[in-house]
């Protein structure tokens, strides 16, 4: 296993944290410093993704890297029959580092334990998305000018949803206040409300989506109900419309307040709130190219060049 994979946010405290968002801020001042020439990374997406995927391909390519991999596990020999251990020590035989995206929890994981090339968790089932945790940290942080004493509402699909159970974990350093709102169906796990009470975090769970939560709030985190982690199809479509931001919704909030979403965006924020100022979640997927180029780097143990930061 190589110490510097970057699995869950979980294996990190806040002055690693802190380090990757000071770097990412380094990359987003010189997006195309050269630091990964000759080196070679695997992307290794068994699961569909867009941005992620893209985003990752970006921060390789702007750093001068070259990439391996596959968008599909059908066009790879996992179709086949492979396991999940073969490719990944056929594809380590390749590459300097490995990203990947899994259905299966875990996953990311067992990759580290089985290779000495650092991996990069990109997404591990309803599980871990850490690289998405770093760029909304980094959102976070950009936009409201720290992530101390915060209160941030996540609303949505919180059951499921990855990138809101990593955000809680990395949290729980900045002293933030929570409000969880989502259907009873959908709440945030217990280990993730059990996480708040032992580092004393206060937090309330609610159903409605009121004025009075969103106007409470620094940050509005949105998720989409996320259809391919159902297997009730009418519990599915009993739940995918109950959460919608609309612009009006946002007139008494905090001028400083941003929404933010990991996207892909379905029904849950409509159209009218794009142009409303406080919308940043086009934003938040630009700096996620920053965030990965930090992720990489520090995977690679790759120095920053001093006389720039």
């Amino acid at each position: 296993m190589n110490s510097r994979s970057f699995v869950s946010i979980e294996d990190i405290g806040r002055p690693q944290i802190e380090a990757l968002l000071d770097r990412a801020a380094f990359f987003e001042a010189h997006p195309d410093s050269r630091l990964l020439e000759g080196k070679l990374v695997a992307t290794l997406f068994f699961e569909p993704s867009t941005r992620t995927r893209l985003s990752f391909e970006t921060a390789v390519n702007r750093l001068g890297g070259r990439i391996i991999g596959f968008s599909d596990a059908a066009t790879s020999s996992t179709s086949k029959g492979e396991t999940l251990k073969d490719t990944i020590k056929m594809v380590a035989n390749y590459a300097d580092l490995i990203v990947m995206r899994h259905h299966l929890e875990g996953a990311a994981r067992y990759a580290t334990e089985v290779t000495d090339i650092p991996v990069v968790n990109a997404g591990d089932g309803a599980n871990q998305h850490p690289s998405q945790t770093l760029l909304d940290l980094y959102s976070i942080r950009k936009t409201q000018g720290r992530l101390d004493n915060l209160t941030v509402a996540m609303v949505g699909d919180l059951k499921y949803g990855r990138t809101v159970h990593s955000l809680v974990q990395a949290l729980r350093f900045y002293n933030p206040r929570f409000i969880f709102i989502s259907s009873p169906e959908l709440r945030m796990p217990e280990q993730y409300l059990q996480l708040c009470r032992d580092n004393g975090i206060e937090y309330e769970e609610r159903s409605d989506f009121g004025a009075d939560a969103i106007n409470a709030s620094d940050i509005l985190y949105m998720t989409r109900v996320q259809r391919e982690r159902f297997t009730d199809a009418m519990e599915y479509e009993r739940v995918k419309n109950l959460y919608t931001l609309r612009n009006d919704m946002l007139a008494e909030s905090k001028p400083t307040l941003r929404v933010l979403h990991p996207l892909p965006r379905i029904n849950e924020i409509a159209l009218d709130v794009d142009d409303n100022p406080k919308a940043y979640y086009f934003e938040q997927a630009r700096n996620g190219v920053y965030a990965r180029q930090a992720i990489i780097t520090s995977a690679l143990n790759i120095e920053l060049p001093h006389d720039e930061h």
